[in-house]
């Protein structure tokens, strides 16, 4: 694996496999029951040993943890339960002696309410430049005592709380994360410092949160009559993922990410110019039905969608706001399988690739920010030394720790350690084109191009004749030569 001082790696990020870790799930480090910096630095080993090739690191910033982190009061500072400067230097350091790239969440869209800007802005008058830095405005009704629009919240609720002298604040997710304004000089300007603050300290690249939602439409007209969800996706968004960009380009080794929420291709495309995003993670396998056809018109849709922007593809199955891939699928041993045949499914595309913690261990049944089970045959399963977490861990996760699964060939996470091996090392993942082979009713298989891997998927009851080729690796055993139901394999025929 390239270290991150190779001048040949300026662009590393077209095809890297990049694991996010929920900081307070990982490790503890220090006892508290809640993950911390120094805990991802004491697990950088088994990273590397699991053969990924950066590591995204969720808010570690100061913030009252009204959304786990994304409500951020500080920042250009670390939350003391975490570490501190000290330890950020520390965990990159080591990080990029292993080899690893170290890629941190941003939040440009709002704050927590308990930044100071917006204690500020709430002491402030109407008007006021400290009002200016949010969306405040009057509202409808003949005494203001209506929002001033009807939008809603991502969590259902409304999208404006009314302050103490009458005026609503905007708050797409929620009353304790109040969106900024990014038509005020002074907002692009202090997330330019934040930028250079953790670049300047040696981090490989910011995964920007919310990335369609910091431009509202003009005029915040009511998404009754608009057509369209006024809220994200407005055309003015474009011009600030510009100016981020700006900044990013003075640090020739970093990525600029986001996942945009939309599924318009046209419209996900443009995030993707050259001036904008370099990679922008598509959402739709997430959402996709463990279904061939339906799963082959998605990885279709998304290679369509970036074809012509210079741009790869961004997959990912997984994530902290989506459940286990275990439970999506259908739970159990069946939940299981198919979801260790996505993952070949996955690793075997061309483009870059996000893991999620805990997705190498086929964990389920369990909130998706569950702690991690390394060790042991009893909760915390060695996430901290006190016998409990901040969060809680199943009592039927012995089978699933790191431990458990290291030297077992048969194990999920095996499975994953091997297919991202073959993923750096072997000539057939080569090539960024893919190509589509018959395949029998409920099945499809892809070819790499011009390396030559082969990835054949069944989504159907019955066990299917496999392509022809070397079997590299399958997700379930081989039945009497038939692909197994519910399994994926990956095959080469050499060029």
């Amino acid at each position: 694996m390239a270290r991150p001082s190779d001048p040949r790696t300026t662009a590393w990020w077209r095809d890297a496999v990049c694991y996010e870790v929920f900081v307070r799930s990982f490790a503890d480090f220090d006892g508290d029951g809640v993950g911390d910096l120094e805990g991802i630095r004491g697990r950088l080993g088994y990273l590397d040993l699991l053969g990924v090739s950066a590591v995204r690191l969720t808010p570690f910033y100061l913030s009252p943890m009204a959304d786990d982190g994304y409500d951020i009061a500080g920042p250009r500072a670390v939350d003391p339960v975490l570490g501190n400067l000290d330890t950020v230097g520390s965990l990159v350091a080591e990080a990029h002696a292993a080899g690893l790239r170290v890629v941190i969440d941003l939040v440009a869209n709002h704050t927590s309410d308990k930044h100071t800007w917006f204690a500020d802005a709430l002491a402030a008058a109407p008007g006021s430049p400290e009002r200016g830095r949010y969306h405040f405005l009057d509202g409808r009704g003949e005494n203001g005592e209506l929002p001033p629009n009807d939008w809603r919240a991502d969590d259902g609720g409304p999208a404006w709380s009314r302050a103490a002298d009458g005026q609503w604040y905007l708050h797409l997710f929620g009353p304790g994360t109040p969106d900024l304004n990014w038509a005020d000089p002074e907002v692009h300007a202090d997330f330019e410092r934040t930028l250079r603050f953790w670049l300047d300290r040696g981090v490989d690249g910011v995964h920007l949160a919310a990335a369609s939602g910091m431009a509202k439409t003009p005029g915040l007209p009511d998404v009754e009559l608009s057509g369209a969800d006024p809220r994200f996706d407005a055309d003015g968004v474009h011009d600030i993922h510009q100016k981020i960009r700006k900044v990013l380009d003075t640090y020739p080794h970093a990525v600029y990410v986001g996942e945009p929420a939309t599924t318009d291709e046209a419209r996900f495309a443009r995030y993707v110019r050259p001036d904008e995003l370099h990679l922008a993670v598509d959402p739709r396998l997430a959402h996709t039905p463990f279904d061939a056809d339906a799963l082959q018109a998605s990885i279709e849709r998304g290679l369509d969608t970036v074809a012509r922007t210079g741009s790869p593809p961004a997959w990912a199955l997984a994530g902290h706001d989506l459940p286990r891939l275990e439970t999506r699928y259908g739970g159990g041993e069946r939940g299981l399988n198919r979801a260790r045949a996505m993952a070949l499914v996955l690793l075997g595309l061309p483009g870059a690739v996000s893991l999620y913690n805990g997705e190498e261990l086929g964990l389920t049944g369990a909130p998706t920010r569950a702690p991690i089970p390394w060790e042991g045959n009893t909760p915390p399963y060695g996430f901290s030394a006190l016998p409990g977490a901040w969060e809680s861990i199943p009592a039927a996760w012995a089978p699933f720790t790191v431990e458990a699964q290291l030297e077992d060939e048969a194990s999920t996470l095996s499975l994953y350690r091997r297919a991202l091996e073959l993923r750096r090392d072997h000539p057939a993942f080569e090539g960024e084109e893919l190509e589509w082979y018959g395949a029998p009713p409920g099945c499809f298989a892809y070819r790499r191009s011009p390396g030559g891997l082969i990835c054949a998927l069944n989504t159907s009851a019955a066990p299917v004749p496999v392509p022809r080729g070397d079997v590299l690796l399958a997700s379930a055993a081989l039945v009497e030569g038939r692909l197994a139901a519910d399994a994926a394999a990956w095959l080469w025929l050499a060029p």
